[in-house]
């Protein structure tokens, strides 16, 4: 049984495209992190640097920044929580995503290395760009896009933050309230801002709101794209704008609608930005002011005031993040390396965040989105707590869940299963591997027995029927069935109720090979045979009376013998090249049964085995015309009647027989092959042998040259 103590995380690997070979580590990112050890590691994409329209800069963020020191105050109060996983510490690596899902897919990468980390991701086009690929978990921030919620796509992928469908239908509503029929709408150039207003666009055509255009931006767009939109909005009529887009997507924008003095529009807003603190600076607001939206649920955590008080670049000079934070938060680079500074002024040491505590940065009654990583980190607490930790018990006593089928845990409390070996199976402990049940078709059980005692049974009739006929060879009845042909078919009968024999028992390379060649040389020389009777009655019977000899000249002996032979040949000659480029052989067969290994033969070449199937089918099908046309022929014995009638039985056998053989699993396979062979061949022997053997021996007064000519 498997003990559940902690989730391990899936290695993932960049793949090598070299044929045969697997995964291959092609080497590392440099990316700082801010980064402390746990017995289980958390890991965060937070977007601290955002790109800058130049594509070349990125730029501090000190909303994002608070994000991750949220996840590492959150991380630290459930270290510090007796009754929250106990003797289990949290530890977390931050990486920074630079709002870009390439940089996501870089540190994702780089968390995947760190072996049992859980992970939260940013924005819903970082998320989508590793959501698909990772194992372990990830449970998003701020992702809303209603794409993620796809559980069959992305099964392992969570969120504390409501999905954009219902966003986009409480938006729709919101416009519907205020009777806007004419809008235009702003997307960003990801999943997040496509989805978000296709989604809008769904709901308002119910209400039979216009849309009037749809602009995109990006925050990497070069100037032009941006003033293209920009253009698009003063050409415009409406005075209804929706932007769905982040902020940092949508800043270039509206720096430019600002500078072109674009005033006058009601903004709709979507959650990434509505809260934003640069719509609210003295140079936005105369553009944006009033815009409206529905924001992410605030709460106040006042504990986290005096955590964000005690950041400080001097406790670890070499962490990430920090310099950058005190930089822009206190005016001054804190670095003794003047190299490092530039144009900064180097601080002194004596700097403290006291004298910023009215920065909105420390403001901690208004928290959204870093609630919603407060809400992540204790949902992956509270998850890895209950695996499971047994109620009412000590946290040392944890629940045992079976190992799956076919694996194995064969030590007390192991984190891992062990898969068994091809040839075995997981006992009902599922801590030992047992050999697989060996199946296939054998002599001493009760299929297979009655299968024996059938094939047997046409054997020895086949067999009394062959003596009865040399017996009572001079008779009337017996001249009038060709002799000569009737033993043939007798003899090849014989050997065809033999033939299942070799298909049951445990399938070897000679009986394999032996099975399926044998089936078919013995019934292509049987449907010979029948085939030569069947010619013999339409020629004899041309003329009115049989001794004719120049209408029975025309297919002697000698031409009766060469149809058989040549005939039976061909397959003969399929069977050789079948056994010499692409032989039956023995093979161990698991799909069927996980619990089982049916043994089974192979037929090599599926060409082969149909074409021999389709050979004997052919000879069928002709045998059969020819005796359907000789059927109404003069006489009270016309034998094409009764080939008629074995025919038409043999080809709706094997007819049925090829779906059935298809759908067959295991040694049913071998049985329905079998029931077709000794099915056909007695629909043969009773069909064509049946009548002459009831008036030879029940009606013997019948079997009279009279009788035969129908005279009367």
């Amino acid at each position: 049984r498997l003990k559940i103590s902690r989730m391990a995380l899936v290695y993932l690997c960049v793949l090598c495209m070299n044929t045969g070979f697997g995964c291959e580590l092609r080497g590392n990112f440099d990316m700082p992190s801010l980064f402390k050890e746990g017995d289980i590691m958390i890991g965060g994409i937070f977007p601290v640097f955002n790109k800058d329209v130049t594509k070349y800069l990125c730029r501090f963020d000190l909303r994002a920044f608070r994000w991750a020191q949220m996840m590492i105050f959150a991380i630290e109060e459930v270290n510090t929580d007796p009754a929250l996983l106990p003797n289990i510490s949290l530890g977390y690596r931050i990486l920074n995503s630079c709002s870009s899902p390439t940089n996501t897919l870089r540190a994702a990468l780089t968390l995947a290395r760190s072996q049992n980390e859980k992970e939260t991701f940013s924005g819903s086009s970082q998320s989508l760009a590793v959501a698909g690929i990772l194992g372990p978990f990830q449970v998003s921030y701020f992702s809303t896009c209603a794409c993620l919620s796809n559980r069959a796509k992305y099964p392992t992928f969570f969120r504390t933050i409501p999905s954009d469908y219902f966003q986009a239908k409480a938006l729709a509503a919101l416009v519907k309230h205020f009777g806007w029929e004419w809008i235009g709408a702003i997307q960003s150039d990801n999943d997040y801002g496509r989805n978000g207003v296709l989604a809008f666009k769904e709901e308002v055509t119910k209400f039979g709101i216009c849309i009037a255009f749809v602009g995109t931006v990006l925050r990497t767009y070069p100037q032009e794209k941006i003033l293209k939109v920009v253009e698009m909005i003063k050409q415009s009529t409406v005075k209804v704008i929706l932007a769905f887009t982040p902020e940092g997507d949508f800043s270039p924008l509206m720096r430019e609608v600002v500078k072109h003095n674009i005033t006058g529009i009601q903004w709709l807003a979507s959650e990434a930005w509505i809260t934003a603190p640069q719509p609210s600076t003295p140079e936005m607001y105369r553009a944006f002011g009033g815009a409206l939206g529905f924001v992410v649920q605030k709460m106040n955590i006042p504990n986290l005031n005096p955590f964000l008080m005690n950041i400080n670049p001097y406790r670890d000079p070499s962490e990430p993040f920090v310099k950058d934070f005190w930089e822009i938060m206190v005016g001054c680079k804190p670095s003794s390396n003047v190299s490092d500074t530039g144009a900064a002024k180097i601080c002194t040491g004596n700097e403290t965040l006291m004298d910023y505590t009215q920065d909105v940065f420390f403001n901690v009654s208004q928290l959204r989105v870093a609630y919603n990583v407060y809400k992540a980190v204790y949902a992956i607490a509270h998850a890895l707590h209950q695996l499971a930790q047994i109620k009412g018990k000590p946290v040392c006593c944890f629940d045992c869940v079976p190992c799956a089928e076919g694996s194995i845990a064969n030590s007390t409390g192991a984190t891992e299963c062990t898969a068994c070996p091809q040839d075995y199976w997981s006992n009902e402990r599922k801590d030992g591997c047992i050999p697989k049940t060996v199946e296939f078709l054998a002599y001493h059980e009760p299929m297979g027995v009655a299968l024996t005692a059938v094939a047997l049974l046409g054997a020895s009739l086949s067999l009394l029927t062959m003596i009865v006929f040399i017996h009572y060879r001079e008779t009337p009845v017996i001249k009038a069935s060709n002799s000569e042909l009737s033993c043939f078919l007798l003899f090849s009968l014989f050997l065809c109720f033999l033939c299942p024999l070799t298909f049951i028992g445990k399938p070897t390379v000679w009986t394999c090979m032996l099975r399926h060649t044998a089936f078919g040389v013995t019934f292509a020389l049987c449907i010979s045979c029948v085939l030569g009777k069947t010619i013999v009655v339409v020629t004899a019977f041309k003329v009115v009376h049989p001794n004719n000899k120049p209408a029975v000249g025309q297919f002697g002996p000698i031409q009766q013998r060469i149809i058989v032979c040549s005939c039976t040949l061909v397959q003969v000659i399929i069977c050789i090249l079948w056994l010499k480029l692409n032989p039956p052989f023995p093979d161990r067969v698991f799909k069927y049964n996980s619990k089982k290994i049916v043994l089974e033969c192979n037929t090599g070449s599926e060409v082969a085995f149909y074409a021999v199937l389709g050979y004997i089918g052919i000879l069928s099908v002709i045998c059969l015309v020819l005796a359907f046309l000789a059927r109404k022929l003069p006489d009270n014995f016309n034998e094409a009647k009764c080939i008629t009638f074995s025919m038409l039985i043999f080809c709706a056998v094997w007819i049925t027989f090829i779906p059935a053989y298809i759908s067959s699993p295991g040694k049913f396979t071998v049985a329905v092959e079998i029931f077709a062979i000794l099915s056909s061949a007695f629909g043969l022997l009773i069909s064509i042998f049946a009548p002459k053997c009831y008036i030879i021996l029940v009606k013997p007064e019948k079997n009279t040259r009279k009788h035969v000519m129908g005279k009367k």
